[in-house]
């Protein structure tokens, strides 16, 4: 029995199975089989074939953004309407066969976007290069999917299923579990809080399966018995999504209320230009990008080249993107702007920087 069998075999167990208290280590126990084989599936051991050609593009510029969808949804015409890119645009499914980059230039940012080819019901097993397209949205840092509005939830499900099972959360932040492999002394179990969704029994149910005996783990929060298993897989991939419903000019405003006040949720029409200059705004929210500009001992602020950092960013963080050396080289800075309580405030290299803040360093 092959990989995929043994996959489906478990998937058909897991619907037969009722969810109850009775059921709830079996089930545990399902779900750890299905990661373990879906983890397989995606490394595989056997002798490597003749090398294909690169799907995969260069990072470049200060952000990577996904475009994931299925087939026909607008995805290459999105491309063309945002970048200077021309990707093929037809009325025919699989008009893009591989992965076309395209660069936003927004806020002085140069954000990278990449055009992959329409993604069906079971890439994950590798259906239509299905497999390439998803190994390519783990290296984004959001993940823009494109559905189409007049066919509903449905896309929108399958996708979410798809990316799931190759390891990819997406909206998710991570558990707070901490968990440790050691060479001896057996399973060592605690938690923080009062657990409602796994016992000690299931957990230890589940590293039976893994295989591990001796480890040492940690629960900080409630969390399920499949967060336990992202944890010991360790190969998972949290990151923002935004969905982007298109063609929104073939439906009620009705249907275009609902769907715009969904969490996560974009609205727009590439056919009429509609809601694209909102999209970049909320392109840049979900990016968490800065803009931080920097300032020579009395000249004014260079308001044209500015530095694109995270939120969250620190004065230290700024002087590596300008050069490396200059970190050791930090005496202190001046910055203005809405991270201080005065302007200009004198800051060591811990300070946080906010969007637009103008920094001046001083050197040893």
């Amino acid at each position: 029995m092959g990989i995929l069998e043994k996959i489906s075999e478990v998937e058909k167990e897991i619907q037969r199975t009722q969810k109850n208290k009775a059921t709830e280590y079996h089930l545990g126990l399902l779900k750890a089989k299905l990661a373990k084989y879906r983890q397989q599936l995606l490394e595989p051991t056997g002798p490597k074939g003749a090398k294909g050609e690169g799907f995969d593009v260069m990072k470049s510029g200060d952000a990577r953004v996904a475009l994931i969808g299925f087939p026909s949804v607008g995805k290459s015409t999105l491309l063309n309407k945002l970048t200077t890119t021309q990707s093929e645009c037809a009325s025919y499914e699989f008009t893009t066969l591989t992965c076309i980059p395209g660069v936003i230039e927004y806020k002085g940012a140069n954000v990278q976007l990449l055009d992959l080819p329409g993604i069906i019901e079971g890439a994950a097993q590798g259906k239509g290069r299905g497999r390439q397209v998803i190994a390519v949205g783990r290296t984004a840092d959001l993940v823009l999917m494109m559905l189409d509005a007049t066919k509903g939830e449905v896309q929108k499900e399958l996708l979410e299923k798809e990316l799931e099972s190759v390891g990819i959360r997406l909206n998710k932040k991570k558990p707070n579990i901490y968990f440790k492999i050691k060479k001896g002394g057996g399973v060592s179990f605690n938690s923080m809080c009062p657990l409602t969704k796994c016992d000690e029994r299931l957990v230890q149910l589940i590293l039976h399966e893994y295989k591990i005996f001796n480890c040492e783990v940690l629960f900080r929060e409630d969390c399920t018995a499949d967060e336990l298993i992202d944890v010991i897989c360790g190969n998972r991939v949290y990151m923002p999504c935004l969905y982007v419903y298109n063609k929104i000019d073939q439906i009620s405003l009705e249907e275009v209320d609902r769907i715009a006040r969904q969490p996560d949720s974009m609205v727009i029409s590439c056919e009429i230009n509609l809601n694209l200059d909102r999209l970049l705004d909320k392109l840049w929210e979900y990016l968490a990008l800065v803009t931080v500009y920097t300032k020579k001992p009395g000249e004014r602020p260079d308001f044209d080249d500015g530095i694109i950092m995270r939120t969250g960013c620190t004065v230290d963080d700024v002087c590596h993107s300008i050069h490396r050396t200059l970190s050791g080289q930090f005496k202190y800075g001046l910055v203005w702007g809405t991270s201080t309580k005065y302007s200009p405030q004198r800051v060591g290299s811990g300070h946080h920087m906010e969007h637009e803040d103008v920094l001046q360093i001083v050197k040893k």
